[in-house]
């Protein structure tokens, strides 16, 4: 009975946000201040009464709405955790001999259950904004809530009618066809999770959008509430990324740790639109600027994270990522994206006409700075759509085509180079207007750094590909600017979120660093080689020992057993590369064994025997490549820094506004 109970908890769940939906529309609609004038009489007391009674009952529907959503999660990681093979999502991915951990994260391993996760979340963030928002208008948190209760509602009936995690089989197997191997990894576990809550979170930033709209309240306060959200949902957006991108280098034996993949561009388009969303409600929530702007790339965010969905599982890719699920579910998704981003798009046309200008700035301001941010960003998200759609169109009329790494690397690339400049100048000019020279004077540090670092690369490096060597030279020079705010300033008294602005710059710098040293000085080595033959890999030697046969939970690999040495005289160490076989399903993997030194990791595949006694080994030498995802840690501790300094302030203005 746990399987129908889940299933009658997602359908009281979906009624809940159908009646969410209804009164917060109501309760909008009888709040209009205009409705009295149009109907030409005043309200009478029985009518307030009425009207405030459905408006206290949205925050506790979206609540319980959000509780019965968590209940059949839990539920469905129980029909897991219990191997019960019963119910046909577990028999089509779960085995009973798959580690605990597997189990759980399995749950959310496949189509249906990772649907349910996304409602999971979004019911759970409908609740929390019911139940902390306090600062927004009434009228405009309840038309939020209702933006957010058709959001659910059509997840909800995605579920249900085209892809229910709870359906039964009849007869049950005796066991099931078990896990993707390629998912059998701790990354699993956390990796989904947080990109959800940033798809999430997003999707509250648009629902903010959505409820300032309809009630025309576009202004500071409505930013100042959305803005926890939008740095929260950039912050998990960030980390998912992150860990997506090195589970990806180390589990599939690749080398790489971004290759374009759709999916991959899936989940970096909404951060791309979230990074310039949160400069722009920044802006609005402080200094009461680019009110137009942030409405609109709300709606962009929300609209790359729908279509990133419908990308992976709408079938018509292929991808090591994505979900083979029957393209009628895509259909789904394409009408729900049309629906909401359709109809967001036409309030926006209809309400951008009433939202004010704001605050004026001069073009050499920091309000201009994040505008060329922001313009940069859209055309990185612009370019990254456009090739990752046009090989799909033109598959679509019987040309088959692929838009590989190199591609984007070649029209990305520069883009990404000017905003790292404008990263770097942005935090040196003053809000409202500044004096180009000074701004220049400002620069003299990181430029002189700049300009220092490539003529020493010019001359060290020899080689290196214009975009790697300027990459790096900026990243040298976007580290210095970085830390620039704080020159001068009281450190005690430096508020945490403008510690946040700097490690997050930092980090973007860092990264950078990373990416420009794998693609300038990666060594990559192909060889087959026997028992006791040693070969060279950047500063390394290695031999191969031998080769043994070892088991695992719920797989035989065969294990290559590799010592290594830097140098002459550098200590010994190994690494035990492995080519694993799953039973069920049946798959075969390549397991990397990498050695991470301070300066760089070594990184070994095993291949195939050639059938003379020698074995095929992949090796690369990759300098600094650790760089990457410590620096997108660092963005990601950055933007916690922010979030919670922002809390603080808050917090202490509604305390002294309550005592005044």
């Amino acid at each position: 009975m746990i399987a129908e109970a889940g299933l009658a908890a997602l359908w009281f769940a979906a009624a809940l946000a159908l009646l969410q939906l209804v009164l917060a529309g109501m309760g909008v609609w009888r709040s209009t201040p205009l409705r009295a004038e149009a109907t030409g009489s005043a309200r009478t007391d029985a009518e307030t009464t009425l009207t405030a009674d459905i408006i206290a009952a949205v925050r506790p529907v979206a609540v319980v709405q959000g509780v019965l959503a968590l209940f059949a999660m839990l539920l469905l990681i129980t029909v897991f955790v219990r191997s019960d093979m019963s119910v046909l999502l577990v028999a089509e991915n779960s085995h009973s001999d798959k580690p605990m951990l597997y189990k759980i994260a399995g749950a959310w391993g496949n189509h249906e259950g990772s649907m349910l996760l996304w409602v999971t979340i979004l019911g759970i963030a409908g609740a929390a904004v019911a139940l902390l928002e306090r600062s927004l208008a009434t009228r405009t948190l309840i038309a939020t809530l209702g933006a957010q209760a058709a959001i659910a509602l059509g997840f909800y009936a995605f579920l249900l009618f085209s892809s229910n995690p709870f359906a039964r089989l009849d007869p049950a197997p005796a066991d099931g066809n078990g896990l993707n191997p390629l998912l059998q990894d701790p990354g699993l576990a956390f990796h989904p999770p947080t990109l959800y809550i940033g798809y999430v979170g997003i999707s509250i930033a648009f629902s903010f959008a959505v409820g300032a709209m309809i009630t025309r309240d576009v202004g500071p306060a409505f930013a100042r509430a959305m803005r926890p959200w939008v740095l929260g949902a950039w912050i998990f957006l960030t980390l998912g990324i992150t860990a997506g991108s090195y589970w990806a280098y180390y589990e599939l034996g690749w080398g790489g740790w971004w290759f374009w993949d759709p999916v991959e561009n899936a989940s970096l388009m909404p951060w791309l639109a979230a990074t310039a969303l949160l400069h722009s409600v920044s802006v609005l929530a402080t200094r009461d600027g680019l009110r137009a702007w942030t409405l609109m790339l709300a709606v962009v965010a929300f609209s790359m994270s729908m279509i990133g969905t419908f990308l992976v599982r709408s079938g018509i890719l292929t991808s090591v990522h994505a979900f083979a699920v029957d393209p009628t579910r895509g259909s789904f998704i394409l009408a729900l994206l049309a629906i909401y981003i359709g109809g967001a798009l036409l309030l926006f046309a209809l309400r951008v006409g009433t939202v004010k200008q704001g605050n004026t700035f001069d073009a050499v301001s920091r309000e201009g700075a994040l505008i060329v941010n922001n313009l940069l960003l859209s055309v990185i998200l612009a370019l990254v759509l456009l090739f990752t759609l046009y090989p799909i169109v033109a598959a679509g009329f019987g040309t088959q085509l692929s838009i590989g790494k190199p591609f984007f690397d070649k029209f990305i690339g520069p883009i990404a180079l000017a905003l790292g400049v404008v990263m770097a100048i942005g935090p040196m000019v003053r809000w409202r207007r500044d004096d180009p020279g000074v701004v220049l004077g400002r620069m003299i540090a990181p430029v002189a750094v700049t300009g220092f670092a490539l003529v020493a690369l010019v001359a060290l490096g020899g080689g290196i590909a214009w975009l790697p060597l300027f990459g790096l030279a900026l990243a040298i020079g976007l580290a210095v600017a970085s830390v620039l705010p704080l020159w001068g300033r009281n450190l005690r008294r430096t508020p945490l979120f403008t510690y946040g602005m700097v490690v997050a710059h930092l980090g973007i710098a860092v990264s950078l660093a990373g990416m420009a040293c794998d693609a300038a000085f990666t060594q990559e080595t192909l060889v087959a080689v026997r028992v006791g033959e040693p070969y060279r890999a950047g500063p390394f030697s290695v031999t191969l020992d031998g080769i043994k046969p070892v088991v695992g939970p719920n797989w035989s690999a065969l294990e290559a057993r590799l010592s290594a040495r830097r140098g002459t005289d550098g200590a010994v160490f190994y690494l035990r590369p492995q080519s694993r076989f799953f039973a069920n399903p049946v798959t075969v993997t390549s397991e990397s064994a990498i050695a991470t030194r301070w300066d760089g990791q070594l990184y070994t595949v095993l291949g195939e025997p050639d059938g003379t006694g020698r074995w095929q080994l992949r090796l690369w030498w990759k300098p600094f490549v650790t760089l990457i995802w410590f620096g997108g840690a660092l963005v990601a501790i950055g933007g916690a820094l922010s979030l919670l300094g922002r809390l603080r302030r808050e917090r202490r203005v509604r305390v002294r506004e309550a005592y005044a």
